[in-house]
């Protein structure tokens, strides 16, 4: 079997920003996997950090309630400054 196309994203709710990866179909855009999702989508890779920029969890695999996204935004979002304590960004 052979494994989805994976889509690096970065997602915003009131209290967190995820950093992770979701899977869509090659072609797919974001708006209409979120639209078409149930409560809740797969992130796989994540990272999660507080607002303020402290990481609370890095895991291989979590549920986002759709209700809970403010704002998601496709790629490394490298246009966004990093975290306080978080490496990356380009240079």
């Amino acid at each position: 079997m052979k494994d989805q196309p994976r889509t690096k994203v970065v997602i915003f709710t009131e209290q967190f920003r995820i950093k992770g990866s979701v899977e869509l179909l090659p072609g797919a855009r974001i708006t209409d996997y979120i639209l078409e999702a149930k409560a809740f989508f797969a992130v796989t890779q994540a990272e999660v950090w507080t607002l303020e920029g402290h990481k609370v969890l890095d895991t291989s695999f979590m549920n986002v309630n759709r209700n809970h996204v403010v704002l998601i935004t496709p790629g490394e979002a490298s246009h966004l400054p990093p975290n306080p304590g978080e490496s990356g960004g380009s240079a």
